[in-house]
């Protein structure tokens, strides 16, 4: 049978797939749009089987914050061009809209979540057939707090999420201490987040590095001491230098804003090499 435009522009509607496949998948299904969509998505899913063992390094890392919650996503996909074209763009932004009003327990839960008629792992891999690249959600993160912020970096490749312990934070505020989290890549809030194995292998490092420079053997523990304090002033976001303004930590800069206020949580995603 004949395949109409009008037919081959409907079947592009519901799938977002390009004009031929849309009419090759009409073509092989008698015109049946069920079966067609069926073909393109199955389409896809080859096309992201496929490429499994393809990096997918490239993508979109995109954050939104309002009422007390703060979510990121991550849609990773092979090349830059898919990743700045613009369907590739809305896409990581419903699925961050989805995660935003569900909160998801963790990254497994929102891929089950529904976009549309197919769950977002089914809906990624449709537009892996559209795309011939493989793609993947592979960062999700929400905080909640009194106050929240978020901010992207130009050219959505990191993002960070950070909240408050105090109601209606300075937006000015809060987004400097979001873009600190950026710029400075924070491991922790302040010395009693650092995770255990991180503090034991910094311990480690910096009492071998003073035997190697001589030290006596008596002097290592407290030498070691001063350099995990110079270690928690790089990685604690309280006790980092306030990258506007050097003269103080950011813990400073926000008990100046505000008697008390502080970071309850935050967290920060990038694509980028560091």
């Amino acid at each position: 049978m004949a395949v109409t435009m009008a037919e081959i522009t409907k079947l592009r509607k519901m799938t977002g797939a390009g004009m031929m496949d849309c009419k090759n998948a009409l073509n092989d299904s008698d015109g049946d749009f069920d079966k067609a969509v069926e073909i393109i998505r199955k389409k896809g899913q080859a096309v992201a089987a496929k490429r499994s063992d393809r990096e997918a390094a490239e993508g979109c890392v995109l954050a939104k914050h309002e009422n007390g919650l703060a979510a990121m996503v991550a849609l990773k996909c092979e090349t830059d061009f898919v990743a700045k074209n613009a369907d590739f763009v809305a896409l990581t932004q419903e699925i961050l809209d989805i995660a935003a009003a569900n909160q998801p327990a963790d990254l497994e839960a929102l891929k089950t979540l529904s976009l549309g008629s197919a769950t977002i792992a089914d809906a990624v891999t449709d537009r892996s057939g559209i795309t011939g690249e493989k793609m993947e959600v592979d960062g999700y993160g929400i905080v909640k707090g009194e106050s929240v912020s978020s901010y992207i970096h130009p050219g959505n490749k990191l993002a960070t999420i950070v909240a408050f312990n105090q109601p209606n934070v300075d937006p000015q505020v809060a987004r400097d201490v979001a873009m600190q989290i950026a710029a400075m890549s924070p491991i922790a809030i302040n010395a009693d987040g650092v995770p255990a194995n991180v503090l034991e292998s910094e311990k480690a490092i910096a009492a071998d590095k003073a035997r190697q420079e001589g030290k006596p053997e008596n002097l290592i523990e407290r030498i070691a001491e001063g350099r995990i304090s110079k270690f928690y002033k790089e990685v604690c976001l309280l006790e980092q230098e306030f990258v506007k303004d050097a003269k103080m930590t950011i813990g400073e800069y926000l008990t100046k804003t505000s008697a008390g206020l502080t970071v309850v949580d935050f967290k920060r995603f990038t694509l980028n090499v560091e």
